[in-house]
């Protein structure tokens, strides 16, 4: 992060785009045909100066004519070319940067996403790097050959007349004034308006996604509040950014009039005194506009330049963080060992202590349960366990191996996570079951793993069986069929280490059955973690640990605890009493 605070403006810009390793063969060829266009147009008033100086029927030869044309639709075949070549370059870059950007967010840490928005990152993605292939495809030519077209035009017409050309650098200076002022405003409104649009796509996002709850909680008119503030914001910003267009364009203007006004006045005077023919006067006049335009164009590109360098900070900024580390590239061999926890400590950021001193042992092939009231940090030792996040002190072994020596891909492809939510992603039910398959799954083996999880028989009576929609987040299936997609998706990647978060408590009683049915199967053979409010999901455990407030407060069996343990015997008295009242 110290080398995004070192480097601003163009530097990051550059930086950013180097690294996408855009053509240099095509960035050559385009800026090389622009400079070639550029040349050309500047030939074009002295050729007029000429034709009208020495105007005779007979000087209009049809070699002169037809060189004029030649030169001009070259001029225009270029320009075309060029123009193509540019966005080809703008839009390989941007796909280079989505590219890296794409593949940085996979790699960064859990806590990036617990402390950015979605809607923020996609925003990222798509908005900001669009403002940069804008500055590329857009304005980028057009800065180089309008810079070359005025300082050409300013020394053909010093070599013209150059008192007249003098008039010019009076104006000149003041443009610059302007436009260096009003862009350093324009570079803050667009870091706000970037910011803005990020924050309101996150709003969209969240609220889309679950607009069911929106729906059912009559918060329509709450939502619509939140997304109308920021409608708001976008449109002050728009107005911001409107007040200084409408700055720079008419000051730009009312200076290049005024010394259009002297010029002509001026070169009029001169004309008529026969100090200056009235073919110079025209190239003179001719010359101004190919100053005058590519100014409006300047002003245009720095304009776009300082929304890219707010974008370009932004995208660094995700660039730069720190990804999941992976040092070790040592693969799982023996998985077949107990998981022990040693001594282990974890806090977030805010300083609120989630595990104090955790140890305990999971011995391989045996289930482990732990239970505890909400809030205790059952799912947060999931989370090491997964190494989603590090543990402050102490560690995870495999056997004696702590975990983190073992690469991230080798270790998660050993252990097959089913939770509460049972995540379901947009697509049919055969793409789900073989989610996170590197290779081409047989149906035979589909087929069989569905089985297993009890998710065939459903699936048979669906429309379009194994190609079937499931929709957004599986909102098409019940909570049931989620689970038992969610199972076989585990049968299939034969994991050795099996973790349940709660992956029964949102079911009715019917669901339930056939879903524990599933995971009975899916967890023998294997070293089984499992938490669980339902004791009934449980007491057949190997080992229950109690954790309470962060501690283990009370490991062993069912029948030892409840003897042991007065916190659990309440817990337990507590579902029997439920059950009773059930």
């Amino acid at each position: 992060m110290t080398e995004v605070k070192k480097e601003k403006g163009w530097h990051q810009f550059v930086r950013l785009v180097q690294h996408t390793k855009p053509s240099k063969w095509f960035m050559g060829i385009a800026l090389l045909l622009s400079v070639g266009t550029t040349l050309v147009g500047l030939m074009v008033p002295l050729f007029t100066k000429n034709l009208i100086n020495d105007f005779t029927i007979s000087s209009l030869s049809t070699g002169r004519i037809l060189l004029l044309v030649s030169a001009l639709l070259i001029q225009a075949v270029a320009s075309g070319i060029s123009i193509y070549l540019l966005n080809h370059i703008g839009q390989s870059v941007v796909a280079g940067i989505r590219d890296r950007l794409w593949k940085k967010l996979l790699v960064l840490p859990i806590p990036f996403y617990d402390n950015n928005q979605t809607g923020e990152t996609v925003s990222r993605m798509t908005n900001d790097t669009a403002v940069v292939r804008g500055l590329i495809t857009d304005h980028l030519a057009n800065f180089l050959s309008g810079t070359i077209s005025i300082i050409g035009s300013i020394v053909v017409l010093l070599l013209l007349d150059w008192k007249m050309a003098l008039l010019m650098f009076i104006a000149l200076p003041l443009a610059a004034i302007i436009l260096m002022t009003l862009g350093r405003r324009m570079h803050q409104v667009s870091k706000g308006m970037q910011t803005e649009t990020a924050r309101f796509t996150s709003v969209l996002q969240q609220v889309l996604s679950e607009i069911r709850l929106v729906k059912a909680s009559n918060a329509e008119a709450f939502e619509y509040k939140n997304g109308k503030n920021g409608i708001t914001q976008l449109f002050q910003y728009g107005l911001k950014e409107a007040k200084i267009q409408a700055l720079i364009t008419p000051l730009i203007g009312l200076v290049i009039m005024v010394l259009l006004v002297v010029i002509l006045g001026y070169g009029g005077m001169r004309v008529s005194s026969g100090a200056l023919k009235a073919g110079d006067l025209v190239a003179f006049i001719m010359y101004l506009f190919q100053i005058v335009m590519p100014m409006g164009q300047l002003a245009a590109f720095f304009t776009q330049f300082q929304k890219a360098t707010g974008a370009t900070e932004r995208i660094i900024a995700i660039m730069d963080m720190s990804e999941e580390q992976d040092e070790a590239m040592r693969d799982v061999d023996h998985v077949d060992q107990s998981i022990i926890v040693e001594h282990l400590n974890y806090s977030y950021k805010n300083g609120d202590e989630i595990l104090k001193d955790i140890s305990f042992s999971a011995e391989a092939g045996r289930v482990t349960a732990i239970v505890g009231p909400s809030g205790s940090g059952k799912t947060t030792l999931f989370s090491l366990l997964e190494r989603y996040y590090q543990p402050q002190q102490g560690a995870i072994l495999l056997g004696h191996v702590p975990i983190n020596q073992f690469s991230l891909f080798s270790w998660r492809s050993q252990i097959g996570y089913v939770s509460q939510e049972s995540p379901i992603v947009v697509g049919t039910i055969r793409d789900n079951i073989c989610y996170g398959m590197d290779k081409k799954v047989d149906q035979s083996d589909i087929e069989r793993v569905a089985k297993m999880a009890f998710a065939d028989q459903f699936i048979s009576e669906l429309p379009n069986g194994y190609d079937t929609e499931v929709g957004e987040r599986g909102i098409k299936l019940s909570g049931g069929q989620r689970q038992r997609i969610a199972i076989a998706r585990a049968f299939l990647r034969d994991p050795k280490i099996l973790m349940l978060d709660e992956a029964t408590s949102s079911l009715d009683s019917k669901s339930e059955q056939v879903v524990q049915q599933a995971l009975q199967n899916l967890m023998k053979g294997r070293t089984t973690l499992v938490i669980a409010h339902r004791l009934s999901t449980v007491i057949d455990s190997d080992q229950i640990l109690f954790l309470d407030k962060g501690k283990i407060t009370g490991s062993g069996t069912h029948e030892q605890l409840i003897r042991t343990h007065s916190l659990y015997r309440e817990f337990a008295e507590q579902q029997l009493r439920m059950n009773e009242t059930v």
